[in-house]
């Protein structure tokens, strides 16, 4: 399946960079905190939400809203990555503005990349 060019929209992402001990006055606390790389565009097939009447395209137990289409092989996008979709990621002032979904699972074919993403609330 290759995507057209004008059922393409914009999205931004963020890829898992690793994960760091959390300090307060130079002390650990014992939490963890995810660092992410920078924002990153990308022009990929977004669907419409998904309903009940539509094929489970990873299976009856994974809780997805949409999906993602590429036909970009190299897409670098896995199942740690936030995703800004349908906004603006940053604020009218500049600041970075929380992400509104993330990927819940991959699914690599011959010709595309599809993946399974989940709406959430950061605050």
């Amino acid at each position: 399946m290759k995507a057209l060019s004008q059922n393409k929209q914009t999205i931004y992402y963020k890829l898992l960079g690793g994960v760091s001990d959390v300090e307060i006055g130079g002390l650990k606390t014992g939490e963890k905190q995810k660092d992410y790389t920078t924002l990153t565009q990308a022009r990929m097939n977004v669907s419409a939400a998904r309903g009940t009447a539509d094929v489970e395209q990873f299976g009856v137990t994974d809780n997805y809203d949409r999906t993602l289409v590429t036909d970009d092989m190299t897409c670098p996008i896995d199942e740690q990555s936030i995703l800004w979709i349908g906004i603006d990621p940053y604020s009218a002032t500049g600041e970075e503005v929380p992400h509104n979904y993330k990927v819940v699972r991959v699914a690599r074919s011959l010709n595309s990349v599809m993946y399974a993403i989940r709406k959430v609330t950061v605050s």
